[in-house]
């Protein structure tokens, strides 16, 4: 579903991703673990369009999308929960999902994404703003979740989320993949989460994969060696 082959990204002159290459196939979720400062926002951004692309490819459902701006991409099918989840606060909850809908024929919110996340519909009249964390962060989710996406990018979605609504969010990441086949990438520091959710762990470091695990064979400590200063 997505195949990321040989990618370098930089920053003017200084390389930041050096030659990154991973898939994550229908149904799966990939969790990308690393410190700050490791690339792993870079690597989301390329993905997305945000940050151009030195060399290398990026594919979604067999189409390429390297050149692509980011508009298009999420024509083709990729869908981004940025880091601080970037919700309008002056819109309502309904308002902020339906931003998410606007190249799609109807304004219709699907009735799954309520089922999602219970707590949006209780709040769908309030402010985005008036929102915790938590809840901003389910909004984020479902948000990109309307655009019916076949590749769901997370980076970093439990930063700053206290305990209980990061199971909340566990769930339900691993009930949108169970009920709409996708792929699902989080980038991710709390290994718990990850473990929770993802089929595959990758650890990057210095902008590049340095680890590869399934979640079964995963070596814990291993992985929170490298997530320690």
């Amino acid at each position: 579903m997505l195949e990321v082959k040989d990618l370098f990204v930089a920053y003017g002159q200084s390389e930041a991703l050096h030659g990154i290459s991973f898939q994550g196939r229908e149904n799966e979720t990939v969790a990308i673990m690393g410190r700050n400062g490791m690339g792993k926002t870079t690597l989301f951004k390329s993905l997305m369009g945000v940050m151009p692309v030195k060399s290398g490819s990026i594919t979604v459902a067999g189409k390429e999308v390297t050149k692509d701006e980011s508009y298009q991409r999420v024509a083709k099918g990729i869908a981004y929960v940025p880091q601080g989840r970037m919700i309008f606060p002056t819109l309502t909850v309904e308002e902020n999902i339906q931003t998410g809908l606007e190249n799609s024929k109807t304004r219709q919110i699907p009735e799954d994404i309520y089922a999602l996340f219970p707590v949006l519909w209780d709040m769908r009249r309030r402010k985005g703003g008036n929102l915790s964390g938590g809840q901003q962060q389910q909004l984020a989710i479902a948000r990109a979740l309307v655009t019916d996406p076949k590749v769901l990018l997370l980076d970093e979605p439990t930063e700053g989320i206290q305990p209980s609504i990061i199971k909340d969010i566990a769930k339900a990441l691993n009930e949108i993949r169970k009920l709409r086949k996708i792929t699902i990438v989080v980038s991710e520091q709390v290994l718990s989460f990850a473990m929770d959710v993802a089929d595959r762990l990758f650890v990057i470091e210095g902008g590049r994969l340095v680890h590869e695990t399934a979640r079964v064979d995963t070596d814990q400590q291993r992985i929170k060696a490298y997530l320690s200063v």
